[in-house]
């Protein structure tokens, strides 16, 4: 998922005076769209690579199941490819614009200016825009933001992989001070931060002695440098990986080396038969169907819309019944519950320190406005309230305990 630097700080301000948040901002107000008979409507998709990158091959096949369940013809669903983060965006958004698509989607986080942009070229066309932060406050009608809460679906990954460190563990493949996880991270932005850490407190929940290791490819998508990262970290005693990359480096790297796995966005039971446990993903197709049915009978987009478990936009892959720990399913359908009830929260704060210390009070680079600078309380309720105020994740602690690079 191609996300965004969080804030720089390296300590809290608590400056109370200076926090700004973005109810006390202008928020923009979606446009209405009219109804667009369902025989003109044209959809089109901007990715930032194509079918070979888990992240976009994730995209594209949610925007075909959907085409497939509204019946729409390959000609109304218009996808564009390989479209990288520069100029080529905004081309790419008009070219779609003026071959007739209502909605233009773009998928990567570098595309969002350019979207912007093209918006404002094109009033009449709705322009969404995965993982983006600017949409509440650009006053841009016809733009709009989605994420999901995918912090959630890789809590319940990591119950899975807590639960398998247990079996290593009773087994006597390993002791309990080397139950030592390790992530293959992108980049360090609050994205892949948020990811890695709700990941291993979902570890922690059943695995209490657990560790990890992260390392950075700095790159989206470079199946080498993922596979090289996934070796080093089972060379230095990991011995379950994740990753939050976007390609089959890492598991293929696991696989080779018997070490389970946890992926991301796609089941990689094909390629890691013996090894791959699970995957978490963010399931497009909800908010697809939900603007593509919205241009239809007309209404408005949310300016910033974040999905979840509930509404089927956080979703698992198969588990690997041959790689899971028995009792595992059962397990996770039980946490999943919680977590929609919000009996359990990922980050809650009575589970986690930072420094030994307790969190009471955080501040998350929330609204905006191109500064990086920390603007809004981001604890409430006893827990880092993650894409509450903002569908783009914004918890960008490094690290909480137990985590290191």
């Amino acid at each position: 998922g191609d996300s965004k630097p969080g804030n720089q700080q390296t300590e809290n301000n608590t400056d109370k005076d200076k926090v700004l948040t973005i109810e006390e901002t202008e928020k923009t107000t979606p446009a209405k769209m009219e109804a667009v008979d369902k025989a003109d409507f044209k959809i089109g998709l901007i990715c930032l690579h194509d079918e070979n990158s888990t992240y976009d091959n994730n995209f594209i096949q949610a925007l075909k199941e959907v085409q497939k369940e509204l019946g729409l013809t390959n000609d109304q669903v218009m996808i564009k490819t390989n479209i990288p983060e520069d100029a080529s965006c905004q081309e790419a958004a008009a070219e779609l614009a003026d071959a007739g698509c209502s909605i233009v989607f773009a998928d990567s986080f570098g595309h969002e200016s350019y979207m912007i942009e093209a918006a404002k070229e094109y009033p009449d066309v709705q322009f969404c825009h995965a993982t983006g932060t600017k949409a509440q406050t650009q006053l841009q009608p016809n733009f709009h933001n989605a994420f999901a809460s995918i912090y959630e679906g890789r809590y319940l990954a990591g119950v899975a992989a807590g639960m398998k460190l247990n079996e290593m563990i009773a087994n006597g493949k390993i002791t309990e001070d080397k139950a030592v996880m390790g992530y293959v991270g992108a980049f360090n932005y609050a994205e892949v931060v948020s990811g890695l850490t709700s990941f291993f407190l979902g570890a922690r929940s059943v695995c209490p002695s657990v560790t990890m290791k992260v390392t950075y490819t700095q790159s989206w998508f470079d199946i080498a440098k993922e596979k090289e990262a996934a070796l080093n970290l089972i060379n230095s005693g990991c011995v379950l990986i994740s990753q939050h990359a976007d390609s089959e480096g890492a598991p293929k790297a696991c696989e080779e080396k018997g070490v389970p796995n946890v992926a991301y966005n796609i089941n990689t039971i094909s390629m890691g038969p013996n090894t791959a446990l699970i995957s978490s993903k963010i399931d497009w197709a909800p908010y697809f169907k939900m603007i593509i049915e919205t241009a239809f009978k007309g209404g408005t987009i949310p300016t910033d819309y974040c999905g979840t478990l509930e509404t089927g936009s956080v979703a698992l892959t198969e588990l690997n019944a041959v790689v899971a720990a028995e009792g595992t399913q059962a397990k996770l359908d039980e946490v999943k519950k919680e977590l929609i009830a919000g009996t359990i929260k990922v980050f809650d704060t009575n589970n986690f320190t930072v420094d030994g210390k307790k969190l009471d009070s955080y501040l998350a680079d929330i609204v905006d406005l191109g500064d990086f600078v920390p603007d809004s309380e981001a604890i409430a309720n006893g827990a880092f309230e993650e894409s509450a105020k903002r569908s783009a994740p914004y918890f960008d602690i490094k690290y909480i305990d137990g985590i290191s690079e």
